[in-house]
């Protein structure tokens, strides 16, 4: 129920017999959280790059047919969250340029595009919408029309990716990992039969079958073609990877760093327990990401845990448009309590985040309304005051709920009968790792990618109680 988006997920395949297209097709179906406004593959079968994309679901974009006709024994593949203005066909990827011959996903977002600007600007080349990922796959593309072998290519255009990227690359012949010297964006490497599959989150590599082989490391170009996989680093690395992977974005059953998505959320409630001794009689989650949070908390706390609310999981993503009178019912549309666990009880509902507090509010009053006695909104990360640049399409600052607000003025607000907010200490013990490892800039308005010309946007005098 975060009000937070992902901008998308990526998978790719290479592999002698395998069905490159179906794999990716299972691939991207697995990633479908990280993004539902559009899907893409491109295949390769040696010498011609044959491409399929459309707006919605994985399942509604893809047809038996469609995969059939996507031949060959590489693919790559993109689901995409769609920022506002940027939801036309022409900017679901992958990207291809360079007479079709190239094939670029990507995950993340470049703060500032003034070196790509430039570069493309030398050349005659404009993109109208300055979207990122057209301008990488268009310098890209450049540098190949002039004679530059591809790999020569990434490695001279990459000081020009001024932010965070995990991308995927094909050629006819090649299918290229890259990932930016921060590595905040993820993507693994997997085996399967022979072959290498690459995604965004370890629970793809599952779904397709194929075994963990490691993380595509910071700074690092990884090659896949007929001889086999090899690698190079083209920037120092140092693992920035971001903490919100843990928080919210990633499955459940996906690790980073060797770490389990579902125990680390487990641990935010063990941790969260320790901060904080409510009194009350049951704790529910706001589904899904908060699920292992409370479980957590309740087994530490003996509190019992029940699913209070249910969740409505396709509402928010049909095209089909509210009209006034369903708008007006908001977070209803989405969420149904459950009366019975609720009514005449103290309640603890536990979130993962909360952004602009309005859906937050919206399910304190459902609490309320469905008769709780009280409702104390727990929250398994730290407020959130800073924008994000990196990929998550985070509000303007001032938008943002705790930019503004003490704790006190959030609770009112709320309408709740307490809030609590999990520790930036107490997140980061969680993880079982240090926090030198992790990009917590929402938190903290530390940003370890410079954002150079966007710096501008941040305020750091911020006036927030914690």
């Amino acid at each position: 129920m975060s009000e937070l988006k992902e901008k998308c997920g990526v998978f790719g395949v290479y592999g002698k017999d395998l069905e490159a297209s179906r794999l990716t097709f299972f691939g991207l179906y697995a990633l479908q959280h990280r993004g539902q406004e559009g899907a893409g593959i491109v295949t390769s079968d040696g010498k011609k790059l044959r491409a399929h994309k459309g707006m919605g679901l994985v399942s509604s974009v893809f047809t038996e047919e469609h995969i059939e006709a996507l031949r060959g024994d590489c693919a790559v593949g993109h689901t995409r969250y769609s920022t506002s203005g940027s939801k036309a066909i022409e900017h679901i990827q992958p990207i291809t340029v360079q007479n079709n011959s190239i094939a670029l996903a990507h995950n993340g977002n470049l703060p500032s595009v003034t070196a790509l600007i430039k570069f493309l600007d030398k050349r005659g080349i404009t993109v109208p919408d300055e979207m990122d990922s057209i301008m990488m796959a268009k310098a890209l593309g450049a540098l190949v029309s002039e004679g530059v072998e591809i790999e020569k290519a990434i490695e001279e255009i990459f000081p020009l990716f001024t932010g965070a990227f995990s991308l995927l690359i094909m050629t006819s012949d090649k299918l290229i990992a890259l990932r930016d010297s921060k590595g905040v964006r993820p993507l693994s490497i997997g085996t399967l039969d022979g072959g290498y599959v690459f995604s965004s989150e370890t629970c793809g590599l599952k779904t397709v079958g194929a075994d963990y082989l490691r993380e595509v490391q910071p700074g690092e170009m990884v090659v896949v073609d007929r001889d086999g996989l090899r690698a190079t680093q083209l920037a120092k690395g140092e693992t920035k990877l971001d903490i919100f992977e843990f928080v919210y974005f990633s499955r459940h059953d996906s690790e980073h760093l060797g770490q389990s998505v579902y125990e680390v959320r487990k641990r935010f409630g063990q941790e969260f327990a320790r901060e904080n001794i409510l009194d009350a009689d049951v704790v529910i989650p706001v589904p899904e990401t908060a699920i292992p949070f409370a479980l957590g908390y309740s087994q530490e706390t003996g509190i019992p845990f029940e699913m209070g609310l249910t969740k409505n999981r396709y509402i928010h993503r049909t095209f089909i448009s509210p009209g006034q009178q369903l708008r007006e019912r908001g977070v209803q549309m989405k969420l149904s309590v459950l009366r019975r666990v609720i009514e005449n009880k103290r309640v603890i509902v536990a979130d993962d985040s909360i952004v602009r507090g309005t859906t937050s509010r919206q399910i304190v009053d459902l609490l309320f309304a469905a008769g709780a006695k009280e409702v104390h909104f727990v929250v398994s990360s730290p407020p959130i005051r800073f924008p994000d640049f990196y990929g998550i399409d985070t509000p303007t600052q001032e938008s943002l709920f705790a930019s503004t607000r003490s704790i006190e003025d959030m609770r009112a607000y709320l309408h709740a009968t307490s809030l609590h907010f999990l520790s930036f200490e107490g997140m980061i013990r969680a993880t079982g790792l240090s926090g030198s490892l992790f990009s917590t800039s929402c938190f903290s308005g530390v940003y370890p990618v410079d954002l150079k010309e966007r710096l501008a946007e941040v305020r750091f005098d911020n006036p927030t109680t914690l």
